[in-house]
């Protein structure tokens, strides 16, 4: 693995923005994860992590396009 497979954090925000901008990055050929970690300990059984902090993640060779998209979209 080279430096560019990273995986990389581009944006946090609620399920509705983040669902509104992975599928922009979809549509752009970049793929994304997302970390719920609220959602994540309750499943768990505990509670952890705020309810609309939702974590995007991609590459890191994407990164950059990645952020001109968010930019375009929550600007």
């Amino acid at each position: 693995m080279n430096d560019k497979d990273k995986i990389v954090s581009v944006y946090t925000g609620n399920e509705v923005i983040i669902e509104r901008i992975r599928v922009n990055l979809e549509k752009e050929g970049i793929s994304s994860i997302t970390k719920d970690g609220f959602h994540q300990g309750i499943n768990a059984g505990f509670v952890g992590g705020t309810p609309s902090a939702i974590d995007l993640f991609v590459l890191e060779s994407d990164s950059e396009k990645a952020i001109e998209i968010i930019n375009a979209i929550v600007d």
